[in-house]
């Protein structure tokens, strides 16, 4: 049996996760998709849509979608969908998963790699994470948890953005780019977001194609001219964050400094010893791993013309061989760190040492 891919959908209270799942229920889109709500959340699928009576926890919906609320731990809850899915009971293609308003995407993700019951099951996807345009400076300000859920994103679907001005909204789009460069970011209307951005975004694919938004290394570029290594929007001179200094204009403008969610992009052009990048990253794992939200990096290696791509989440790690450099390419080190107030110095210096 093939895999069955999952989405992660995330946001803090209010972003609209209710209202793309329930189109994801109703709407004619021909897929067959097991949507897992976690019954403890702030707001639970319309009730209208799920008439239902309590023993049950699995409901066939119009369309073909299934709709399942979370009564034990999600492992549990994917299991039984396999298992039903085997037998014939139950008819689907993939999973979408919705967490509370409140929930650090990262245990949801670590499901689909430790447990190996589940790993032979399912492939996670891709994690999406809709932010509310009006609310989200309060909530990044305020909530550890909204700043994570930026962190661990694959994509970013900003709603609410008719509530506000296009300068908070420029101040919002260019903080979440200093938080996580790599999820591109999209304004949506009402959650009315296409199927085809939700599903098979691939976030978790081991591929040599590594995405940083180009405008956040522009600006920091533009800033950090000198090191190449140098980037995470420490000395942004983005005019909203100089707002934050001289007009005290709110939160909108609040410097992104502040955030515990940062990342920064290593770049090199000498090639990593193997041996030693290794040592250093499983140090590093090790001591920060619960730290590190998400990393990516496609790497050049001594001792081998293929591209060796790596990614983690939290402490798990892995790498594999991705296609061969080009005749005319350049050789590169690229990778982005996304984490919570991150040893940025200490792990510059340590991938400097690791080059040959």
């Amino acid at each position: 049996m093939p895999l069955i891919p999952a989405t992660i959908v995330t946001g803090f209270l209010g972003a609209g996760k209710t209202t793309l799942l329930q189109r994801v229920l109703t709407e004619a889109h021909g897929q067959k998709i097991a949507v897992i709500e976690n019954e403890f959340g702030e707001e639970n699928i319309d009730n209208e849509i799920l008439v239902h009576d309590d023993g049950e926890q699995i409901i066939q919906m119009s369309n073909g979608c299934v709709c399942c609320t979370i009564r034990e731990d999600l492992r549990n809850t994917l299991q039984v969908l396999a298992a039903k899915k085997r037998k014939g009971l139950l008819d689907f293609e993939r999973v979408v998963i919705e967490t509370t308003g409140l929930a650090d995407p990262g245990p949801v993700a670590q499901t689909f790699f430790m447990d190996d019951e589940i790993a032979e099951s399912y492939l996670l996807d891709s994690i999406i994470t809709l932010v509310d345009a009006k609310h989200a400076a309060q909530q990044l300000n305020d909530r550890l948890e909204a700043q994570r859920q930026v962190g661990f994103a694959d994509q970013i679907f900003i709603s609410k953005a008719d509530l506000v001005d296009a300068r908070e909204l420029d101040a919002l789009q260019h903080r979440l780019r200093h938080m996580n460069p790599r999820a591109p970011q999209r304004v949506v209307h009402f959650g009315e977001v296409a199927l085809k951005e939700v599903l098979d975004l691939r976030g978790f694919n081991l591929n040599a194609k590594l995405d940083i938004d180009p405008e956040f290394l522009r600006e920091d570029e533009h800033a950090h001219h000198h090191h190449e290594h140098d980037h995470d929007g420490a000395h942004c001179d983005h005019p909203s964050h100089r707002h934050a200094h001289h007009h005290g204009e709110g939160h909108a403008h609040h410097h992104h400094d502040d955030d515990d969610v940062k990342s920064f992009v290593f770049r090199s052009e000498r090639a990593f010893d193997p041996a030693r990048l290794e040592d250093f990253l499983g140090a590093m794992v090790n001591i920060y791993g619960p730290r590190m939200l998400r990393y990516k990096g496609v790497l050049w290696m001594q001792g081998t013309d293929r591209k060796v791509v790596f990614q983690g989440v939290h402490q798990l790690m892995g790498s594999d061989l991705g296609p061969a450099w080009g005749p005319e390419e350049k050789r590169q080190n690229k990778m982005v760190f996304i984490g919570i107030d991150l040893p940025r110095d200490i792990l510059t210096q340590g991938l400097e040492q690791c080059l040959v």
